[in-house]
């Protein structure tokens, strides 16, 4: 509860940042994992 009521009053920029570093993260290994599983058949 005390951290959702923390991130109400950052900024919203301060909140996406993280979401945006996490979904290029996650892009970047479904790149490595589709590679890797394109360069083993």
């Amino acid at each position: 509860i005390l951290l959702s009521m923390g991130m109400m009053m950052l900024p919203p920029v301060v909140i996406s940042l993280p979401f945006k570093i996490l979904l290029f993260v996650l892009v970047d290994g479904w790149n490595l994992i589709i590679g890797s599983l394109v360069r083993s058949f």
